[in-house]
């Protein structure tokens, strides 16, 4: 089986068409890394609200059952 390119040289220059190849691919690529670190960001700001909340509600609990055995 042989390589489209002789070389590396001629795989980044992709025929005298390597900017709008190698453009093209950074255009579909950041938005989709961007995508993936904000959707990781968001995951993790609601799993530390639900744990915010899960402690919140054990210490309404807490006050709750101190004020009726008073």
């Amino acid at each position: 089986m042989n390589s489209a390119f002789a070389s590396w040289t001629d795989f980044f220059a992709m025929g005298g068409y390597g900017f709008y190849v190698w453009l093209a691919v950074a255009l579909a690529l950041v938005p989709i890394l961007l995508l993936c670190l904000h959707t990781y960001i968001q995951r993790e700001m609601i799993f530390t609200a639900i744990i915010q909340q899960q402690a919140r509600e054990v210490r309404q609990k807490a006050a709750r059952a101190r004020r009726e055995g008073m």
